[in-house]
């Protein structure tokens, strides 16, 4: 089932997110409507449970892959859980990024090219893996969403001045 966006100025986007101590039938649950949210609402390519009101350490992505026809596509949802992030290369990358609780917000925001993470997945199994490129960038936005943090906290003053009158509208329609 599809859960609504939860958009700027809604408090539980600037709060640092609960771990998850058990994987419970409602956690899976939460996880399976977070995936229907991201797919069949909104075609992202992720979302954290803060964006859908709960402020929990859980966040859904898509991987962006090549088929055997060598187009890029978007592999099977993943669900990642309690994230620890390390060793954050020095070279960082820029690239655009929007946010569904940022509707028709994009800004570029710079960040550490590869990284490790080590997460739970669904089943209660930890991962330990080296993100880099595209996947890397889409753990540590959504994993920023576990903190309190959003796009628009990461780039400058100016950007950030420049974008404040659609900031308050999104909060107005809030």
């Amino acid at each position: 089932m599809a859960l609504p966006i939860v958009v700027y100025g809604d408090p539980v986007l600037r709060r640092k997110a609960a771990l998850i101590e058990e994987i419970t039938p409602e956690i899976e649950q939460l996880a399976s409507d977070m995936i229907d949210t991201m797919m069949k609402a909104n075609n992202g390519v992720g979302l954290a449970a803060p964006q859908v009101g709960r402020s929990l350490r859980l966040f859904v992505l898509r991987d962006e892959i090549l088929d055997d026809s060598g187009d890029y596509v978007f592999s099977s949802p993943e669900v990642v859980i309690n994230p620890v992030f390390s060793n954050p290369s020095k070279k960082m990358e820029t690239a655009l990024e929007g946010c569904l609780s940022l509707p028709k917000i994009e800004v570029e925001v710079a960040r550490p090219s590869n990284i490790h993470v080590r997460y739970q997945t669904l089943k209660g199994e930890f991962v330990e893996e080296d993100l880099k490129d595209f996947r890397a960038r889409v753990f540590m936005h959504e994993n920023d969403h576990l903190n309190g943090t959003l796009i628009i906290d990461r780039i400058s003053s100016n950007e950030r001045n420049r974008l404040d009158p659609f900031l308050r509208k999104i909060k107005i329609k809030r």
